[in-house]
This record gives C-alpha cells, sequence and structure tokens, in this order.
C-alpha cells in the first residue's frame, strides 16, 4: 500500500539479527502485536527516509511488525494531532518532530493539540541540518552570487519548502530577513513534492533536508550552496555553512519518537529503552550518517526539555521573519 511499510518477524529472522537482540530483547519487551508508527510527513522525504529505518531496526529487535502510516499535511500539524487522539496503549507512536513541536507554537494562533499536555515523549533519533539548493537554471553558484542576483530581482526568486512552519520555510524566511531579500515562500505539503518542483525548475531554491538535497546535488540535478548547521557536515565538508557568509544563520532539524499523553510509565521506560537499543546499531549509525544525519539518543525527559528549549529559540525567529499564521 502506497505510504506504508510493513516490516515482519520473518524479514528480521530473514536477515539473522533477531537471534543477537533476543538477550537485551528478554528483558525489555514490546507489548505484543503490530505496532502503527505514524509518519508525519509525506514518503520519500528526507524525515520519511529515516523514519523507516529506526522502524527496521526496532522490527527487527522485537520481531513485532512496524507499520509506517504517512499522515502528511499542515506542516506535521495532522500526523501529530492523529498521534495525540491515539489510544495510550502503545500500540500507535509517531514522530516527533521540529516543525508542529517546537515552531507550530508560536507560528500558529491554534494548534490541535498542546504540545505541553497531548504527548508522551519517547526519546530522540536524529538531528541534521537543512541545505540550501538551487536548480541549475539559476545562475548563482555561492551564497554571495545567489543574494546579489535576489537582490537585483526583487520577487521574482521563489523558495519552496516543505510547508509552513517547518525548519525549511523557516531556513528561507531567515535567508530574507538576514540578506535583506524580497523572494516569494511556495509552501507544499512535505519535502517530496517540493523538491520535485525544485527539480522541474517551477521554484528556484530550497532549504531541503540533506540527505534528499545532498543526493540530488551529487547526481547535477541541483547545485548545492550552503548549509545550516554552524559547522559544515561531515558528510559534505566541501559544502559551506550559511554562517560563513550570514554570521549568527543556524537551523537544524531534530526528529524523536513520541505517543499520545498517557502511557504508562514502565511502556515509556521499555519503548525507550528499545529506541536506544536500535540507535546502538552501527548499521543504523551508517545509514543515518549516509542520509546526512547525527545520531540523537535523548531520553524522553531529555526530548521533552529541549523541545521546549528549543521552542523558546524559534520564537523570536518566527515574530522576525513575520511568518506567523492563523
Amino acid at each position: 500500500m502506497a505510504g506504508q511499510l510493513h516490516l515482519t518477524r520473518r524479514a528480521a529472522l530473514a536477515a539473522g539479527i533477531t537471534a543477537l537482540a533476543a538477550p537485551a530483547v528478554a528483558q525489555v519487551q514490546w507489548p505484543a502485536g503490530p505496532i502503527r508508527f505514524i509518519g508525519i510527513f509525506p514518503p520519500g522525504g528526507g524525515t520519511d527516509i529515516l523514519s523507516r529505518i529506526w522502524c527496521q531496526r526496532m522490527a527487527e529487535i522485537t520481531g513485532e511488525q512496524f507499520v509506517v502510516e504517512n499522515r502528511s499535511g499542515s506542516a506535521g500539524n495532522i500526523g501529530t494531532e492523529a498521534i495525540a487522539r491515539a489510544t495510550p496503549d502503545g500500540r500507535t507512536i509517531g514522530l516527533a518532530s521540529v516543525a508542529p513541536l517546537a515552531i507550530g507554537p508560536t507560528l500558529y494562533r491554534r494548534l490541535p493539540f498542546d504540545v505541553n499536555k497531548d504527548f508522551t515523549y519517547l526519546g530522540g533519533l536524529w538531528q541534521l541540518p537543512n541545505l540550501l539548493v538551487v536548480n541549475n537554471e539559476v545562475p548563482a553558484k555561492t551564497v554571495p552570487e545567489l543574494i546579489a542576483l535576489v537582490k537585483a530581482n526583487p520577487g521574482r526568486f521563489s523558495y519552496a519548502s516543505s510547508g509552513s512552519g517547518t525548519t525549511v520555510h523557516l531556513s528561507g524566511a531567515m535567508f530574507a530577513t538576514m540578506a535583506g531579500l524580497d523572494m516569494v515562500h511556495v509552501p507544499y505539503r512535505g519535502g517530496a513534492p517540493a523538491h520535485i518542483d525544485l527539480l522541474g525548475g517551477r521554484v528556484h531554491m530550497i532549504f531541503d533536508n540533506i540527505p534528499q538535497g545532498l543526493q540530488s546535488a551529487r547526481e547535477g540535478k541541483v547545485r548545492a550552496l550552503a548549509v545550516t548547521s554552524t559547522e559544515r557536515s561531515p558528510q559534505a565538508p566541501e559544502i559551506p555553512t550559511m554562517a560563513e557568509f550570514l554570521p549568527g544563520f543556524e537551523i537544524n532539524s531534530w526528529g524523536g519518537v513520541m505517543g499520545p499523553a498517557g502511557l504508562a510509565p514502565p511502556m515509556v521506560q521499555r519503548i525507550a529503552a528499545l529506541t536506544r537499543q536500535a540507535l546502538e546499531s552501527p548499521e543504523v549509525v551508517a545509514r543515518f550518517r549516509d542520509n546526512g544525519a547525527t545520531i540523537w539518543p535523548a531520553s524522553p525527559e531529555e526530548l521533552a526539555s529541549f523541545r521546549a528549549a528549543n521552542e523558546r529559540a524559534f520564537a523570536p525567529i518566527i515574530r522576525a521573519s513575520g511568518a506567523q499564521v492563523e
């Protein structure tokens, strides 16, 4: 079925992995039965790729079936609401993302969930920067050249995003604000369709999640100009940071796992322990790295605390950009 991934015990046994994980699993068991993981963005984007890598390893460890269900729209708010409304029995979990949880509370005047009351935070998964890429019809080959080009043509250049309120959107808004540019924001229902239109020349640029943007750049389909982290990415050290041209520029994306409010503490501890075990897998570490992400094994408490601090950090950026929406 489109947008879903079924990972079973049979596949784990075929890979010869389940037996190796048995001693740890004997101490920390997932509740028996299929687990639904709600991905809050469309299939094919960077966060979806990383989510499926983690779910595959979790299926191998637990021997249970994981079903990835993509519920996209409204910058992740639709899927996030679905997580909040799920029964707190451990059968439904989903992606905890910076967009709805740290950006959304300031960006939107109303949200269909309360980030402090409606969720049980279970642990961190990854952190990764965004990557500024332009379509090959844009003549600029560096960030200074792009700034000069856009300044000379106010209102004629567009930047795509995976939806209003995502780090992809705010990276573009911050770029426009810090460089004094007049650009048009074009939001999409996820990173994958935005990237498709970038490749087709219908938009000029995007601050894409690094996995997808970097792959397309290396295939020569787009041109990569800069990353949004304060340090160059280990996956692409030849690409400069935005801060090298606009001091103080920094926006990173992150992902974790969460469930609805009301999950029993023993269940939280079991899921958190299995999450950490999955992230310790050399294969997961390598596949995350190949996709531009860094393993982030935050505890449930650390994820909740980080989310709150990230919300406070994003608030002045959002207000300064004028990006607040109803």
